[in-house]
Formats: structure tokens, C-alpha cells, sequence
């Protein structure tokens, strides 16, 4: 059994490591694509003020010539990239006119409302494109112009691959996940030792459950627990004492019905062995009709008990959400008309008082045996020409009343209890059985003095609404 809930449940400790490993992904992801795209910036700034230096360089290089401009492209315009291979650059110088005078040929011009750049003084925008079939990063630098045959702006755009810029970006995002890879590792190294000796007090816990005997019901050893473990080994230890009371319950419950069942079954035998003794005809039919009336007395015992059984089993299913919608008054009616041959035959008038619907939430078996019980022990002890009345009232109130002898007030707690008689002819199980279904209801039950002296029986239900 602890098998299988172990399998179920799984292990503590490998929950808490995954839920550390997800939370440890989720971040390196996000470490991760935040680096990256750090790492694109960083890299952005820095090749952008490279491209806009060999713009410059090309500008300085621009001349004037019978009206036409021409430009001198010094080699170390494009050397600044000669260090890495990764990309490729390309440029293109266009006079006032935007007529090509050197370079590479369709090289992207400026999206319309591209904004200048604030960060370096100078007319230069930069701007991301495609050329040929390529990722690039263009610089577009305005250079002015002003000689007495031309005025106006030319323009140098120096563009470079994005491969540079990416390999700059994806390795600082290596690094930084390699940083927290290791960082997380030692952190899961360091939350499994936490953990494992945080769970030590737990395995002397179950050690100490272990090795106990199976009828060992004592409280839990105060083994050293954390303050958060400290309530649950507090809450076995008061399930363990009430397991305890259950137990011992059951064995005095157990013990009371076997002393009940073997005085009545050694007056029988004795009554047999004497009847088998006379051989005359009367005596044996005698002792036929003794053991005849032994057999009946048994035989409602026996029922109380196995109506005691059934009231523990109806209280779990009320526990467990098995209580169903039940109308209060049309149970007391109709047990009502099934008791009543029974009152006729004793000679009492059985009255019923429930004039409209009184809903409540219950076991109908069990609400039926508490009316049962009710009425059976009223008319018990009323005499012939008495009255018992069943009464149902809103909220929702039953109420048994009778022309007996009543109780009195110093017995009407201890009647509760299971085998108690205040007769010899009782079993001292039918009030103990109202009380049990009444706790297992959530009602309370009280015991007052009829209206003629007798004995009022008052459940109050929790009403359904």
C-alpha cells in the first residue's frame, strides 16, 4: 500500500529538483534571449560607429573636377573590417544629383522617415535592408557640397552583413547561458543536500511509524521536525488517540453485546436442560414457549445490533456526500401508517401533526429507523387508551410525544447510552440508536415532559432550504 502511494504520489524530493530545473529553464531563456539581444545592441553600437567611420573616410575623399564629383575611395575606408571575415561590405557614393559615381549599384537607399541619428554629430542614418538575396546594416552619411559650379548634398551609404553582428550577439548569449548552466547546476547540487537533510526528521518519522507494533496506538515520539512538519505529527498523534477511543469503543461495545447475548442464551440452555429432565408433555410445551419468547427477546437484540452497524455505515456515507433531499413529513406519515396496526393492536391512538413539506438532508434507512425507534419505544410505555403523537414543524423539528410514565430529568442523558435499561425487558439500544443517527444527522435531540406527564422527544434537524 505505501508502495503504490508512493508510486502515485511521487518523491518529494525529485518534485522540488524539477520545479527548481523548470524555474532555472524558464529563466536561462529568458537570460538567454535578454543576452542576445543585449549582446545585438552592444554589437550594433559598436559596428555602427565603424560603418560610419569609413563613411567618413570615403566623404574626405570626395572632389570637385570641371563641375563633376568624383570620389577617392582610400583603401583604409574598408580596411577597419578586415579583422573579421564573418561579412562582407559594400558601398556606394552618389553625387547631388543621386547619380551613382562609386560602388556597388542598387544599394538601399533610406526608408522614407528614417530618422537621423542623434548619436553622433553628423547628417547619418542608419537602417536595416536587404542586398542581394543579404542581411545588411547601411549607413547612409549626407556630405555637403559647395563649390562655385555645384551646390548641394551628396550622399555615401556603406553597408556590412549581419553576420558579424549575430555571431557577437549568439556568443555573448553562450556565455551568459554557460554562466547560469553552471550557476543553476551548483544551485541544484546545493537544494539536493537542502533538502535530503530536511528530510531526515521525515524518515525517523516513518522509521519510528514503522517499526511499531500493529496494535501500538500510542502518540508519535516527539522526533525533531521542522516548525511546518511539527502540525502534522500533532495531527497523527490526535488521529491516533481518537483511532484509540474508536478501538476501545468497539471492544467495550463488543464485550456489553456478548454479555447481553450470553445471559439470555445460558438461561435458555438452562430452561431446555431443565425441560428435557420432566417427562411430562406440559412441562415441555411449557419450556417451548419460554424458549419461544427467549428466541423473540434475542432476535430484537440482535437487529438492534445489526441497526447499530448499519447507523455507523449511513454516518459514513453522510460524511462522504451521500446525504439525499428528504421531506420530513411524508417519512413520519408513512412509517406512521405502517406503525399503526401496531399501536391499534396495543390499544394506543397514534396521531400524526405535519400539515406541509419539512426538506432536510439525510439517509432515508437511517431516518427511518430514528422514527421507528421513536414510536416503537412510545408505544411501549403507553399504557392501553393513551395517546402518542408525531409531530414535524418547520424549520425542521420532530417531535415524539407520549402518555407513559415519562423519565426522569437525573436519567435523560444516561438513556443515550448503548445498553442502559431502566426496565428488564428493554435491550437498552433503542435511544442509543436515535442519539447515534441524530450525531450522524448534525441534529439535536432533547428529552422534555409531555403535556400529560409522559415523555417529549424533540430532534431538531438542520433544514434545507
Amino acid at each position: 500500500m505505501l508502495s503504490s502511494v508512493r508510486h502515485s504520489a511521487g518523491s518529494l524530493r525529485w518534485r522540488l529538483l524539477w520545479n527548481l530545473v523548470l524555474l532555472l529553464l524558464v529563466l536561462m531563456v529568458a537570460s538567454g534571449m535578454s543576452a542576445y539581444w543585449n549582446g545585438r545592441e552592444a554589437a550594433d553600437t559598436a559596428y555602427d560607429r565603424t560603418l560610419l567611420a569609413s563613411a567618413r573616410t570615403i566623404s574626405a575623399g570626395l572632389s570637385q573636377r570641371d563641375g563633376t564629383l568624383s570620389a577617392d575611395v582610400p583603401y583604409i575606408a574598408l580596411d577597419t573590417f578586415a579583422y573579421d571575415s564573418a561579412g562582407r561590405i559594400y558601398y556606394q557614393v552618389n553625387d547631388i544629383n543621386q547619380r551613382l559615381i562609386s560602388g556597388y549599384e542598387n544599394l538601399p537607399a533610406p526608408p522614407p522617415g528614417t530618422p537621423r541619428t542623434d548619436d553622433y554629430p553628423a547628417l547619418a542614418r542608419f537602417y536595416d535592408a536587404q542586398y542581394l538575396g543579404q542581411d545588411v546594416r547601411v549607413v547612409s552619411l549626407l556630405k555637403a557640397v559647395s563649390e562655385p559650379n555645384m551646390n548641394g548634398m551628396a550622399e555615401i551609404r556603406v553597408a556590412e552583413t549581419e553576420e558579424a553582428r549575430v555571431r557577437m550577439a549568439r556568443s555573448l548569449m553562450t556565455d551568459t547561458l554557460l554562466r547560469l548552466g553552471m550557476l543553476g547546476l551548483g544551485a541544484i547540487l546545493l537544494v539536493w543536500f537542502a533538502i535530503s537533510a530536511a528530510l531526515r526528521p521525515l524518515e525517523r518519522l516513518r522509521t519510528a511509524v514503522e517499526d511499531r507494533q500493529p496494535d501500538d496506538l500510542r502518540p508519535l515520539p516527539l522526533v525533531e521536525v521542522q516548525r511546518e512538519l511539527s502540525p502534522l505529527v500533532g495531527a497523527l498523534n490526535h488521529f491516533t488517540e481518537r483511532l484509540r477511543g474508536q478501538f476501545e469503543r468497539q471492544a467495550q461495545f463488543i464485550a456489553d453485546a456478548a454479555h447481553e447475548l450470553r445471559t439470555p442464551l445460558a438461561a435458555l440452555k438452562a430452561r431446555v436442560e431443565l425441560g428435557l429432565r420432566s417427562p411430562q408433555p406440559e412441562v415441555w410445551r411449557e419450556t417451548l414457549e419460554t424458549v419461544a419468547q427467549g428466541t423473540d427477546k434475542m432476535t430484537h437484540l440482535a437487529n438492534q445490533l445489526l441497526s447499530l452497524a448499519r447507523v455507523e455505515n449511513g454516518a459514513r456515507a453522510i460524511a462522504e456526500g451521500g446525504a439525499q433531499r428528504l421531506d420530513l413529513s411524508q417519512l413520519a406519515r408513512e412509517l406512521g401508517m405502517a406503525m399503526a396496526p401496531l399501536a391499534h393492536a396495543r390499544g394506543v391512538a397514534l396521531a400524526l401533526e405535519a400539515e406541509e413539506p419539512v426538506w432536510l438532508r439525510g439517509e432515508p434507512t437511517l431516518l427511518n429507523e430514528l422514527l421507528s425507534n421513536l414510536i416503537d419505544n412510545a408505544l411501549a410505555h403507553t399504557p392501553a387508551g393513551g395517546n402518542v403523537i408525531l409531530r414535524v414543524g418547520a424549520p425542521a423539528v420532530l417531535e415524539v410525544e407520549d402518555d407513559g410514565p415519562g423519565i426522569p430529568a437525573e436519567e435523560r442523558e444516561r438513556v443515550f447510552q448503548r445498553f442502559y435499561k431502566r426496565r428488564a425487558q428493554g435491550t437498552g439500544l433503542g435511544l442509543a440508536i436515535v442519539g447515534e443517527i441524530c450525531r450522524a444527522h448534525l441534529a439535536q435531540i432533547s428529552l422534555h415532559e409531555g403535556a400529560q406527564a409522559g415523555l417529549k422527544v424533540r430532534v431538531s434537524f438542520i433544514p434545507d432550504q
